[in-house]
């Protein structure tokens, strides 16, 4: 154990190896520590169980890093972390050879909880989920540049986690908007834009699955965002006709970018999917393909029962608009609600439309965004491919 460190004392025994330890669990330590510091943490029995970051200010009061006591948290340590992230993307997941925008560090999937890091070609941009990982800002920084010497760096936390772990993120200007290249596609990324961190990586994967169904077909994208699942319906997929929808004026403009580089014929419509939906089922216009792929629904367990009835009624509806016999891909990034939950609300929905469901594949996040097994909040995403009659 390391004397340098400040301790602090759970209140139980350590029976888990979840790097979350919240705050009821936790003493308050006799003296007042700085939001973000590094820690020695030992279990009620003054059993030494680990190494980490300690917030008084955070429901998660610890994130535990090591629990190698001979491990020190220092800049050999984010390097070390850093290289295993790395190395599992370009020599096992060989993503260099399909993409040059990824994941390259999935918080807790990675062994790295309150850090985000996402490549976007030239550009590495970081997202803080926690005070502790925003004082190694420069450290993380540096150990990237070692791998990625000519990359520019963006960072940033949302508001909520800002409140959340009381830290001042100071982001830097937003880089202008790039291009990146999946697949063979093209896509232009607006890293310090709202929507995440620039592009939605995690549906890679399922972005190159659903298109091998679309050849010849009518594909309808609902919250299309800026146009992945329509780009790649139309321009690998070879769909007949792509019309995508979404309701972010600026989402639509750079999906309309997009398309256009990618030379894809695509009817791009800026409208709420609930009335636009309920204006052309009527007129019986129906669709082969079906992708429903909508925002988070909530980050608060109180409005879990809110986020599902959206989820039910924009299930109802979008399953009404499938051809008979077509295809429904239906997603969820809602990490609250789980697998269980999101296809219990897909039964209610297709029983409220009259429809039958068979379920061809459910999949989640393109593998470089990883999860631990005894750290389930890691896997959010569900997607479910579905065939309607």
């Amino acid at each position: 154990m390391s004397h340098e460190l400040p301790t602090v004392r759970l209140k139980i025994a350590r029976r888990s190896s979840h790097p979350w330890i919240f705050q009821k669990m936790v003493e308050k330590p006799a003296q007042r520590l700085a939001g973000g510091s590094v820690v020695d943490i030992v279990d009620r029995d003054n059993q030494w169980v680990g190494r980490g970051f300690y917030n008084g200010h955070s429901r998660i009061a610890l994130r535990v890093l090591t629990s190698d006591p001979a491990e020190t948290i220092d800049a050999a340590f984010f390097a070390r972390r850093l290289e295993r992230c790395i190395a599992l993307r370009r020599e096992w997941l060989r993503l260099d050879t399909v993409t040059d925008a990824y994941r390259l560090v999935h918080s807790e999937g990675d062994h790295l909880s309150g850090l985000v890091v996402d490549r976007f070609g030239a550009t590495l941009v970081l997202e803080f989920y926690s005070a502790g990982m925003y004082r190694f800002r420069s450290v993380l920084q540096e150990a990237l540049a070692h791998h990625y010497p000519a990359s520019q760096f963006y960072w940033f936390a949302e508001e909520h986690i800002q409140k959340q772990e009381s830290f001042d993120c100071r982001s830097p200007e937003p880089p202008p908007v790039g291009a990146i290249t999946e697949h063979g596609l093209h896509f232009r990324v607006a890293p310090g834009g709202k929507h995440k961190t620039g592009f939605f990586l995690d549906q890679r994967t399922n972005r190159k699955t659903v298109a091998e169904f679309c050849a010849g077909k009518r594909v309808l994208d609902l919250c299309c965002n800026t146009g992945g699942f329509t780009v790649y319906a139309k321009a690998l997929g070879q769909a007949q006709e792509v019309i995508g929808v979404d309701l972010d004026e600026q989402a639509i403009e750079l999906a309309k970018q997009n398309a256009h580089l990618n030379q894809a014929r695509i009817r791009f419509i800026q409208a709420d999917l609930f009335p636009w939906l309920r204006d052309v089922l009527p007129a019986g216009q129906r669709f082969d393909v079906v992708i429903l792929d909508p925002s988070k629904q909530t980050r608060d367990r109180e409005a879990l029962d809110f986020a599902l009835k959206r989820y039910l009624d924009m299930n109802r509806l979008a399953l009404q608009a499938v051809a008979d016999g077509g295809l429904f891909v239906t997603c969820s990034c809602t990490g609250l609600v789980s697998e269980a939950d999101f296809l219990e609300t897909l039964r209610r929905a297709a029983w409220q439309a009259g429809r039958t469901v068979q379920i061809l594949q459910i999949s989640g996040a393109a593998p470089d965004h990883p999860f631990l097994v005894h750290v389930p909040e890691g896997r959010y995403l569900k997607v479910v491919i579905a065939r309607v009659q």
